[in-house]
Formats: C-alpha cells, structure tokens, sequence
C-alpha cells in the first residue's frame, strides 16, 4: 500500500509479467521467491524436475520414479521420496509448488486448489516446439529460468546431431509398442522421428491418432524399420518376439527391428536427448542392414 492506496503495477510491469507467462509475477516491484519445496506428480514432470532443480527443492516425484519401464529419470531419482496420487501425501510434504499434468485426477486438483497448494500445470506436447516451451516454463516455475535455456540447447543440438546427413536416405518407420501401439502423425514422437530421419508409417494403416496398428497390416505392408518396445527389464523385448514371428522371418531385409524403450515414447524436455540418440541409432543401423552393409 502507498499513503493507504492500493498500488497500481505500471505498464512495463504488466507486460514483463505477461511476457513471463508461468514465472514469478513482479509483487510490490519484487519478485516471487524460488519454491523450496517442490512436489512433481508426473514422470515426464520428475525428469524436467530433477534438470531444473537443486536437489534440496524437491520434496517428492511421482511413484514412476522408481519404475525403470515408466520413467526415464534414472539414478538422479535415488533417495528422493515418492507420493501415489494422493492430496492427502502431497499435502502433507507442505509444498510451496506442485507440478502436474492439467488432466490429472480431478478429485486431486480440486482439494490441492481448496486447500490454496500452488500448482503449474502441463498439457502433453504435440511438437519440439510444445516441448521446448514446456522446459521454459517449468525452468521459470522453479526459478532457474537459465538452466531451462541450457536444457532447450542441449536437445537443440542432439535433435541437430540426430538428423540425416546430406545424401542421406529417410526410412519409414514405426514404433509399434507391447500390444500393438503405435505413436500416430501429428504427435510430439511423429516430429522427432521426421527431425532424425525417420518417416511415421503409421497413418498408412489408417491410425489418426495414437493407438492400435494389428500385426496382418504390418506383415501385409512392413515399413522398413520397426521400434518395438521393452516392456520389462530382463524379459525378451517386443523386438525380440516380433523378430521371430513366422510371419515376420518371411520378411528377412525388408524390415528391421530395433528395440526401443516404451518410456521414451510419451515424454519430451530432456528425455528427448536420449530418444533423438536412440532415433538416430536405429536410422544408419537399418541403413546399414537393409543396404547389405550390416547384420
């Protein structure tokens, strides 16, 4: 208050804090402190979690943390507590700040917002640059808006080193999981097989959106690389299974299979490192195999 009136932000203020979107909004010309106690909900949330934060802000991640076939946030996950879903844990961690998904469970959302627990929240990406918007704004929830700006460069450049060469041939591709999911066009998996090289086969058998493609429409008309997921640690891979279906053996070099983690096909931020590596991998393996230059 200035001489008992309310202050009123001036016209730079507004558009700083506009311009800022999800950071700390200027209050009374200072801004809002880092969150010191930081609870994420969601694995793709853990992983951009445990980039942009210090370790002692975070009071919990999701129970996915602990599942190497649901999360890729890896050892950097160790000794850090986990909640399972419910308002009651999450309450009881006295957070400063939840991260979570806009579409998480209803009954949760409505009792941390009754219960005044500030939250940030996140759609599922569509595109790299859904993503790389998503790194920023949760790099500026937490308050280290520079280490979301390193991240953004760091997948950048693996996206840069992941693409084909000049002269280079493109492949189609599916990433066809446990079950028979595949990643459809127009999806955050679709943009990241196009930026290595790899182009999404999937709506040739008439997928619009991400779900079932059945084994005969592949067998019918194969594309040339199949990745196929793991769906736990230690047992024979989707590839592994697929790779010696009768059907599939008939095939020989037309195809080639190529294991790739389920955990990587829903998440962006930082776990696109690892899927832009993995992409590229699997592009110049086939390219080696199908031209008779591999296994």
């Amino acid at each position: 208050m200035i001489d008992g009136r309310r202050a009123v932000p001036t016209r730079r203020q507004v558009a700083a804090t506009l311009a800022l979107g999800a950071a700390a909004p200027v209050l009374g010309g200072a801004a809002r402190p880092s969150p010191r106690r930081i609870v994420s909900l969601n694995p793709c949330l853990d992983v951009l979690l445990l980039h942009l934060a210090d370790r002692d802000q975070i009071a919990a991640l999701s129970h996915y943390a602990r599942d190497p076939t649901s999360s890729s946030a890896g050892p950097a996950a160790k000794g850090i507590p986990v909640t399972y879903d419910t308002a009651e844990e999450v309450v009881a961690l006295k957070p400063d700040l939840v991260l979570m998904a806009r579409y998480y469970a209803p009954a949760t959302r409505a009792a941390l917002g009754r219960l005044g627990v500030p939250t940030e929240q996140f759609t599922v990406p569509a595109s790299l640059a859904e993503s790389l918007a998503q790194v920023r704004q949760a790099a500026r929830a937490v308050g280290s808006p520079e280490r979301g700006e390193a991240v953004v460069r760091r997948i950048e450049a693996a996206l840069a080193a992941a693409a084909p060469r000049p002269g280079e041939a493109r492949l189609s591709a599916v990433v066809y999981q446990s079950g028979g999911f595949a990643s459809a066009q127009g999806t955050l998996m679709d943009d990241l097989m196009r930026r290595a090289g790899l182009d999404n086969a999937a709506g040739r058998y008439g997928l619009r959106q991400s779900g079932y493609i059945p084994l005969e429409a592949l067998v019918a008309d194969p594309p040339q690389v199949i990745l196929a997921g793991q769906p736990e640690p230690g047992a024979p891979t989707w590839a592994d299974r697929l790779l010696h279906h009768p059907a599939f053996v008939k095939l020989g070099r037309r195809v080639r299979f190529t294991p790739f983690p389920q955990r990587l096909m829903f998440c962006g931020g930082p776990v696109i490192l690892e899927t832009a590596a993995m992409l590229a991998k699997a592009r110049r393996d086939a390219q080696a195999a199908l031209t008779g230059g591999g296994a």
